[in-house]
């Protein structure tokens, strides 16, 4: 006599695999939604960071001119020396004729509206907006550009720490 064996899971292995799936999803959750949020304050620091590289080597390049009096006054110059809508682009310019050299490769855009993740610029304040789930609200973080340095903004200590931690 034949008999038909089927193989298929038993109602106990897949209730088990059920919880094991729900277990693994209850732990690996929570780790990953901060994970866009860390994403946007690294950037923020990888920026600054480049930012004052970049201010130290051109203060050290006009020292070697013989240009150290010329303050840098302005990040977000055109190679025209004209106003531009990124955030960085080029120095502000010495010489006669003057020279404008790149702060970064590629010119970091300025913010478009409400958006989160970029810097505006105005004067000599680049401020950084970003989302800040811990405070559930938006952080803005600024920076101001005096004296050839490119540091936090005074009243602005709790946003600009989480960035520069």
């Amino acid at each position: 006599m034949y008999q038909n064996h089927r193989a298929a899971f038993t109602m106990l292995e897949l209730t088990f695999v059920i919880v094991v799936i729900g277990i693994l999803s209850a732990v690996a959750l929570p780790r990953f939604k901060g994970t866009a949020d860390n994403a946007y304050l690294t950037k923020a620091q990888n920026t600054v960071a480049i930012v004052r590289s970049a201010l130290a080597t051109e203060r050290q390049r006009r020292i070697l001119r013989g240009e150290a009096a010329v303050a840098i006054t302005d990040l977000s110059l055109s190679a025209a020396g004209t106003v531009t809508a990124n955030a960085f682009d080029h120095f502000s310019g010495v010489g006669n004729p003057a020279v404008y050299t790149r702060v970064v490769d590629y010119p970091i855009a300025a913010c478009s509206g409400a958006q989160r993740g970029c810097w505006v610029h105005a004067g000599t304040t680049y401020s950084y907006r970003f989302p800040d789930v811990s405070m559930g609200v938006d952080g803005q973080a600024d920076f101001v550009l005096a004296a050839n340095r490119f540091d936090c903004a005074g009243a602005d200590t709790a946003d600009c720490q989480l960035i520069t931690q």
